[in-house]
């Protein structure tokens, strides 16, 4: 890690109760005229914890953030930090009261500032000195020493996110709000990014909220990862259990590349459209109820065959390390099955679907 060593700023944060943790949103509506935006809103983040909020686009995702923020009112429910209640419907601390840093999807940089004065900008009502003292270990500790007196125009994408970052730390805010950072960057500095991030603000012990539409993000950074429906938190777990465990078909296909089919349980089995599967023992439905099966790309095999459901490969993409296929079964529905890159049916090839070698499915109710 680039930081290793280096002076890690002295934090100075009001107790927290556990029950309320740093943050906790409980219930919140916001609404724009006859919209409702966020609709019961939950949210508790532990002293420390870096959680990421998982959502489509339009879900609700940067409402909340700016809910937590202090920049949008909310309609009902309530916002504490630190245990203090700064949002409800009768009470509203400005941002300024909040004692919140914020990196935004654009980062927000002044360009007529160096990188000190951007990390700086923040600290304006402390004296020089301590200003100063304030500063120059955050600028270590995100890397960016030596670089003190360049501008915004004359770093990378990856270095004026570090400032952005660095700036937002510098206050020594109670919580760590991250706006989408990384959308902005190409694929492989976002990766190799995102760890650093990661590092820096577990260093700094920021208790850290990131909201992002992408799933590889949001289970690689968090330490609980909060998935989004419409306007509400479906489910929050550690990345492992809620990939392991989702408790719907939205959660699902937010969760990792996969589609759901419909099937008939039958014991430890379920009928489907594609034959008989095995039933992860996570799945408990009565026999013969009506269910929905996930079917996860990375799960699935495919073999060329002339017998059985007339399911045939509709696509084929190389990803490099691995080939997609898409398989149309008879119903329309195109299953995708991920295999390692190498030879492998071409485009029209009729082939029979299974779950591979140790892996099992996950039902649902279906209503």
């Amino acid at each position: 890690m680039f930081f290793r060593n280096r002076p890690q700023p002295e934090t100075s944060r009001p107790p927290v109760s556990p029950e309320t943790g740093v943050i906790h949103v409980q219930d919140v509506r916001v609404s724009y005229g006859p919209v409702a935006v966020l609709n019961g809103f939950t949210l508790l983040v532990r002293p420390g914890e870096f959680i990421s909020v998982l959502g489509r686009s339009g879900a609700g995702k940067t409402t909340a953030l700016r809910v937590i923020a202090g920049f949008e009112p909310v309609t009902a429910g309530y916002v504490r930090l630190s245990g203090r209640l700064v949002g409800s419907s009768f009470v509203h601390a400005p941002p300024d009261r909040r004692r919140v840093g914020v990196v935004f999807q654009e980062y927000a940089l002044f360009p007529h500032l160096t990188v000190a004065g951007n990390v700086g900008f923040g600290l304006g009502n402390l004296d020089r000195s301590e200003r100063e003292s304030r500063v120059r270990p955050v600028i270590e500790m995100t890397g960016l020493a030596g670089l003190e007196g360049r501008y915004p125009h004359e770093l990378s994408g990856g270095q004026q996110q570090r400032v952005a970052l660095a700036r937002a730390l510098a206050p020594r805010p109670v919580a760590l709000l991250l706006d989408e950072p990384f959308s902005n960057l190409d694929r492989q500095t976002r990766a190799g990014l995102r760890r650093e991030v990661r590092e820096i603000v577990k260093h700094a012990g920021a208790t850290t909220v990131l909201v992002t539409h992408d799933r590889e993000e949001a289970l690689a950074l968090a330490d609980r990862v909060a998935v989004m429906g419409v306007g509400k938190v479906e489910q929050v777990g550690a990345p492992e259990e809620v990939y392991r465990q989702p408790i719907s078909a939205e959660v699902a296909r937010l969760i990792s590349p996969c589609e759901v089919i419909p099937g008939v349980q039958c014991g430890n089995t379920v009928e489907t459209e594609v034959g008989v599967l095995p039933i992860s023992e996570l799945s408990t439905h009565a026999g013969g109820d009506k269910v929905l099966v996930l079917m996860r790309a990375t799960e699935l095999e495919l073999q060329p065959s002339e017998t059985g459901v007339d399911a045939r490969v509709a696509y084929r993409e190389f990803r490099g390390e691995f080939t997609e296929y898409g398989v149309r079964l008879p119903s329309g529905v195109v299953l995708r099955v991920r295999r390692r890159s190498g030879d492998g049916p071409p485009v029209g090839t009729r082939v029979s679907v299974q779950v591979r070698p140790g892996s099992s499915v996950i039902l649902f109710t279906r209503s």
